[in-house]
């Protein structure tokens, strides 16, 4: 059976999980509608996503239209969730972008179309809500053209559009969708300039073409609620996005996008399949790429499988090991999407001191599900944190609470500063008491720069097999526990620790004794290498009327922008540049009051640069 895998992506309330309902509803993979206002949608089934109306983590669901069978994945449409829609990008063949037909294209909307843009990847644009009081049709598509993209054209019509009584009907492919052609279709511009003009097949085969290949999106109105132009939508889903090529022979390959929890501690991955055939009982090996650049293997055996994964198509699955979002089955590539990491750190401690260890495995089942929730120990028996902000905070504590029976307290966030070694130092320490130690063993270390972007990096100087492989083992994770924690109590990135000088005294010598002396030795080499506090950088692009340009800019300026253009006509201005990501958060609550709410803004961490002292 031919498989699509298509992802819903909106702003915040445009409709997403209920249009997901409805799809499946009206073809027959449920039996009643759920209702976000209720709190018993399919895919937002988990109790906070039902509590708050809200998509927190991706999900699937499937059904079947004639011989397609459509995965759909229903993305959270908050940006402090923004990792779950990249994720969900990477395995999707085409998207549908959903507007409200009341308030139009937001903030949220252009930031996703930006992407699909970028990506090239085939979207339908789907405008919501035309049954609700203030709906628009003819002045929203102007605004889509204007603030989305100039290459769209409607392919259904409303009448009695903002009553309960508006209806959906097809448009016939006429000439304002062969002038919309035009802009990005050469054969439909010569036919039309030359004659003869196109017929409804050249029409129809230009649509699919231009949409398959990102350049063109087609505009469907409708109503999740009412179902009214829902079926046109699926219909367009069919014919106009095409399935990635999936070769069915060799070895399995894949992705996985999504892991859930299940009762009894289950856990189910989602994974993609692009080439090969998995089956239950299969025995496969799955790569992952660790914190610090380097490469596991999880060996493990399919175990729960509701029939065979073949390439192209999306499937549920429990694993015998522990899988991870992000986790590759066959070759680790870096694919087109990259997640931008959180920058905003918090210290999490458990409330009732009884619960610290409990609170430490939560926060590490956790990350399972998110490989950008980064937990480290800090001090006080406190763990580190990075988020994306306050609402993934407030999500967080949430499900600690109700999924772990854990009650946790976040300090407020700040944005999350990184230390690189400034020079060379070395360190060494002798047993059983230098340096004011009593342990059986003899290290010696040397900190300095590594490559930019390398992370962590640990060698050897001294000879393998002077000491037993569990005192190396402990050395080397020793080496980077301790650099997570610098001369400022940032982490340390970039460096190359060589261990020097080595011994033991046997029997007395431990692992205990080289994990204990190491963070002694590593702290002394680092403080004579000194280090440089680097802080994150956002690019942005803030789109302003030209009456608020100079506010905009002034604002900008004094939050330490650093610009790289400004360029605009007689209805807006694009301000492009870098700032710093503490400065984000203030920019993006005075963009509205600036420009009367006509501002859009838009940013990504774009590196770092050095902290200058003030």
């Amino acid at each position: 059976m031919h498989a699509l895998n298509i992802g819903i992506l909106a702003h915040v309330d445009a409709g997403k999980t209920s249009l997901t309902e409805r799809l499946l509803f009206d073809h027959g993979a449920i039996d009643r509608l759920g209702s976000v206002d209720t709190g018993d949608t399919r895919t937002d089934d988990g109790a906070i996503e039902r509590q708050r109306g809200i998509t927190i983590r991706s999900a699937v669901a499937s059904f079947t239209v004639g011989g397609t069978r459509i995965n759909l994945i229903d993305t959270p449409g908050h940006s402090d969730f923004v990792a779950e829609v990249e994720r969900a990008l990477e395995v999707l063949d085409g998207a549908v972008l959903l507007l409200s037909a009341v308030e139009g294209v937001q903030a949220r909307t252009r930031v996703l179309m930006r992407t699909l843009r970028g990506l090239r990847m085939p979207t339908l644009i789907f405008v919501n809500k035309i049954d609700r009081t203030g709906a628009r049709d003819e002045a929203l598509l102007a605004d889509i053209r204007r603030r989305l993209t100039p290459c769209v054209a409607p392919l259904t019509e409303v009448s009695g559009i903002g009553t309960s009584v508006a209806r959906v009907a097809a448009l016939p492919g006429d000439g304002k969708l062969a002038e919309a052609l035009a802009e990005v279709d050469p054969g439909v511009l010569a036919a039309l300039v030359d004659g003869p003009e196109p017929s409804p097949d050249d029409l129809g085969e230009a649509l699919a073409a231009r949409t398959a290949d990102g350049s063109f999106h087609p505009v469907f109105f409708g109503s999740a609620l009412s179902g009214q132009g829902v079926a046109h939508l699926v219909e367009g889903m069919t014919q106009l996005i095409p399935a990635r090529p999936a070769p069915r022979e060799g070895e399995p390959r894949g992705t996985v996008f999504a892991v859930r929890p299940g009762p009894g501690g289950e856990r189910t991955a989602f994974l993609r399949l692009y080439e090969g055939e998995v089956r239950e009982r299969q025995r496969l090996t799955f790569l992952r790429r660790e914190a610090d650049g380097a490469t596991s293997r999880i060996h493990g055996r399919v175990t729960r499988l509701g029939g065979p994964l073949t390439a192209g198509t999306i499937a549920a699955l429990a694993f015998s090991s522990g899988l991870r979002v992000g986790d590759r089955l066959g070759e680790l590539t870096d694919r087109a999407t990259q997640f931008a990491p959180p920058t905003l750190e918090t210290l999490v401690t458990a409330r009732h001191p009884g619960q610290a260890a409990r609170l430490r495995s939560a926060l590490l089942a956790l990350a399972d599900q998110d490989p950008l929730l980064h937990a480290r120990p800090a001090a006080g028996g406190a763990t580190a944190l990075l988020l994306y902000g306050e609402v993934q905070m407030e999500v967080l504590a949430a499900t600690l609470a109700q999924d772990f029976d854990v009650e946790a307290d976040f300090a407020p966030g700040r944005v999350r500063c990184l230390e690189r070694p400034r020079g060379t130092g070395e360190a060494a320490a002798e047993n059983p008491w230098h340096l004011g130690t009593r342990l059986w063993a003899t290290i010696g270390l040397r900190v300095e720069p590594g490559e930019r972007d390398s992370g962590g990096v640990f060698a050897y100087e001294t000879e393998l097999g002077v000491l037993p492989r569990a005192f190396h083992q402990a050395v080397e994770e020793s080496v980077h526990a301790g650099m997570q924690s610098g001369l400022t109590g940032a982490a340390v990135t970039d460096y190359r620790v060589t261990l020097v000088r080595s011994g033991f005294v046997g029997p007395l010598s431990t692992a205990a004794d080289f994990r204990g002396l190491t963070p002694v030795v590593l702290r002394r080499a680092l403080e004579r290498a000194g280090t440089r506090l680097f802080e994150p950088y956002h690019a942005f692009e803030a789109e302003v009327p030209p009456a608020a340009l100079a506010s905009v800019t002034g604002r900008l300026a004094a939050a330490g922008a650093e610009f790289t253009g400004t360029t605009g006509n007689t209805t807006a201005w694009v301000i492009t540049g870098e700032l710093p990501a503490r400065r984000v958060r203030e920019i993006e609550l005075r963009l509205p009051g600036l420009t009367h709410g006509e501002g859009v803004w838009w940013s990504r961490p774009s590196g770092d640069r050095e902290l200058k002292p003030h």
